[in-house]
């Protein structure tokens, strides 16, 4: 296996967390932020590419990130700045609504060598940052460098839906993996139904597969010649912060542990229907863990049964 990382792209913040009773709480969070240290704790090397400042809450997310196992790169703490912040409000079903203090300009970057890109959330959507993002899946492409995508769409973020969903298309048409919320196509997709969004996000030239989460409701993947569904284990919800993040490091991990990313193009794609509803077991596996303790805290692979992801 190469010792080059995962390079993942995209916001680090810091959550401040309100329930509905009981004590406020903060902690290092944003999407691709995450995908790194479920990564990075699913023993997988690492690089994260974000936009902090030199305050406190900056060097709490550099803390957090190499504590995790995963590398922060030099460029991601930019002097004389502030760290981004979301609010994340819990429901009575501990279900997460979040509002955003976010700055994100991410200078332009060469693509450090690395086994796979990650690329996702408001990373990849916001402007002027989007177009770093952009410009590193460009350089991903001509490298035949294996390329995940999660779109993680914020209704506080989501502007015109469908200029925003031309944007998710075009990214997602150079990503071989592209994984989504079932709420992400609602929002995206306003009255289209879930498989079909699903599968016009399939249709890009690169994509070889495409899993749609649906919360509780367990996980689909759509491949070009079959779609495969798997229930969701039972799990005592405590917060599903972060759920779907430890779901997308996970998948990552798998297939990485599989050499998909190493194998080039094609090697997603032949994956067979077993071997995908093994994946979407491993992920779903990985992601209850998160969801059965507070906050974004995804596993290590000693949490995880000795035999996954079977």
């Amino acid at each position: 296996m190469s010792e080059l990382p995962i390079v993942v792209v995209g916001e680090a913040l810091v959550d401040l967390v309100v329930p509905t009773e009981g004590e406020r709480s903060a902690a290092v969070g944003g999407s691709p932020l995450n995908v790194a240290v479920g990564l990075a704790k699913l023993g997988v090397p690492t690089l994260l590419i974000t936009r902090v400042g030199d305050d406190e809450h900056g060097r709490w997310v550099a803390d957090h990130v190499r504590e995790s196992g995963a590398e922060l790169s030099a460029t991601s703490v930019v002097p004389g700045t502030t760290t981004s912040t979301a609010t994340a409000h819990l429901d009575e079903e501990r279900a997460a609504r979040y509002e955003f203090d976010l700055v994100w300009d991410l200078d332009h970057h060469a693509l450090p060598d690395a086994r796979a890109l990650h690329v996702g959330s408001l990373g990849a959507t916001l402007l002027p940052g989007r177009r770093a993002v952009d410009d590193l899946v460009r350089q991903a492409q001509e490298y035949d460098l294996f390329v995940s995508y999660d779109p993680n769409a914020r209704p506080a973020f989501l502007g015109d839906p469908q200029e925003t969903w031309s944007a998710v298309v075009e990214i997602a048409s150079r990503s071989r993996l592209v994984k989504v919320s079932d709420e992400d196509l609602v929002l995206l997709r306003p009255g289209i139904p879930v498989a079909e969004a699903a599968r016009a996000l399939l249709a890009g030239d690169t994509t070889e597969l495409v899993v749609v989460t649906h919360g509780a409701g367990g996980a689909t993947a759509y491949a070009p010649d079959f779609s495969v569904h798997q229930p969701a284990p039972g799990t005592e919800v405590v917060d599903t912060v972060g759920a779907g993040d430890s779901f997308m490091a996970a998948l990552l991990a798998i297939l990485d542990d599989w050499d998909v990313p190493a194998d080039g193009p094609g090697a997603l794609d032949a994956l067979d229907e077993d071997r995908i509803a093994m994946l979407l077991r491993g992920a779903m596996t990985a992601a209850s863990v998160t969801c059965s303790r507070r906050g974004a805290n995804p596993p290590t692979r000693q949490e995880l049964p000795p035999t996954w992801p079977l």
